[in-house]
């Protein structure tokens, strides 16, 4: 298999490995291919929903092998932040799922609305009234308001779904106030992954699905960027997009093959 420019991929999930629980292709032949290409592979993920051992298990139902320090997720970036933030720990207020609550427990954080330092708002497919009510309140009272990623939809095998960036724009509505964004398009994740494979941002390709976040995180970075198009955006939108992406392909899979023959 021929050598390629880049060192590494940092590859988005939803929408570029996956759509929902369906896999785009065949997964452990894609990964096993740019490894053979000597690709190393990060996988960078706006979805909180998950901790980074679901991620591992995931892939495993998949057929695919990967360690969990491959993995980045914008709940461990969103905790990692909120611990330098507020390093004694306390309560925060969670509009999220296990992965978001998993990874701020571990850096000391208690959901609880007595003192709330903060409510962190991810994608919540339980999330009710009462609990954007709380929110908002909360907000409003002076609570810092911290959104997990912007997305406000997300790939599935029916068509795009609402994401956290839906349920963000609805409490920025009601509380009056905009939310600090942790995720891509901020760059966090990838300089954790970049720091994680011992690289500069020149020397990784980012590849997402969705412009306005993975292609402009990867941008922000200094990262050559790939959309592929099997999720979020479009190639009409692509062209649209400036500065355009170096690779606009169909899939992954396009992708290997576009950099492997150069």
């Amino acid at each position: 298999m021929s050598k390629v420019a880049f060192k590494a991929l940092l590859l988005d999930l939803d929408g570029v490995l996956w759509r929902g629980k369906e896999p785009i292709g065949d997964l452990p032949l894609t990964l096993q291919t740019a490894e053979e290409m000597g690709l190393r592979l990060a996988f960078v993920t706006n979805n909180a929903t998950k901790s980074v051992a679901q991620y591992v298990e995931m892939f495993a139902q998949f057929g695919a092998t990967v360690q969990p320090n491959q993995i980045f997720t914008s709940a461990n970036a969103t905790a990692a932040h909120l611990a330098k933030r507020f390093p004694g720990g306390g309560n925060v207020f969670i509009v999220g799922e296990n992965g978001l609550l998993e990874a701020l427990a571990e850096q000391g954080f208690e959901t609880g609305t007595d003192d709330c330092l903060a409510v962190v708002v991810g994608l919540d497919r339980a999330i009710s009234y009462e609990k954007l009510t709380e929110a908002s309140l909360l907000i409003r009272g002076g609570a810092a308001f911290i959104g997990t990623n912007p997305d406000v939809t997300l790939p599935s095998p029916k068509g795009l779904a609402p994401g956290a960036g839906a349920i963000i724009a609805a409490l920025e509505a009601a509380s009056g106030h905009r939310a600090e964004i942790i995720g891509k398009p901020e760059t966090a994740l990838l300089e954790a992954a970049l720091e994680s494979l011992e690289l500069r941002a020149e020397e990784a390709l980012m590849v997402g699905d969705r412009l306005e976040t993975d292609i402009a995180a990867g941008q922000k970075a200094g990262c050559a960027t790939a959309l592929v198009l099997s999720g979020a955006s479009t190639r009409a939108q692509a062209e649209r997009w400036e500065p355009q992406p170096v690779f606009v392909v169909e899939d992954l899979t396009a992708l290997l093959g576009k950099l492997a023959h150069g």
